[in-house]
């Protein structure tokens, strides 16, 4: 396995970026004040963008695996690479997500604590409901990991 990061043609990634965060305007937010890194394993596997935010805290925008290829590790492989990225630099990374059945137990057992929720976000920022897993999502729940 091998991670590069990806300083050109962020967009190129949409495909992915899009299984992570489904509005591309959202995505636009982020994208180019964030560091980009791409797992490979033979071709490409993961994703992920990093903004740095306040007082040594960075916070994990996107994190994307091809559907064919979760379960197989790649994505808790990156999240390992980007502690060690940022040791040294970050004091805390925070990641928000969905209240998913499926994520939050994923940043979990990448040693993420749950801290706080912010009720109805994915309602007050998206343009259409997003759905995983068949559930609709409401609410950003927001796991920190210090260091």
């Amino acid at each position: 396995m091998e991670v590069k990061i990806i300083e050109n043609n962020k967009k190129d990634f949409l495909d992915l970026l899009l299984l992570a965060d489904e509005q591309e305007n959202m995505i636009d937010k982020y994208l180019y004040k964030g560091e980009f890194f791409a797992l490979y394993d033979g071709d490409l596997k993961s994703i992920c963008v990093v903004t740095k935010e306040n007082g040594g805290e960075y916070e994990l925008k996107n994190l994307a695996t091809y559907e064919k290829f979760q379960g197989r590790g790649y994505g808790s492989s990156l999240v390992k690479y980007i502690f060690e990225y940022y040791k040294g630099k970050c004091k805390t990374m925070i990641v928000g997500t969905g209240d998913s059945p499926l994520t939050i137990p994923f940043y979990e057992h990448c040693k993420f604590k749950v801290t706080h929720k912010v009720k109805k976000f994915f309602i007050d920022n998206y343009d259409k409901p997003i759905f995983e897993n068949g559930v609709q999502l409401v609410d950003m729940i927001y796991l920190r990991k210090d260091f």
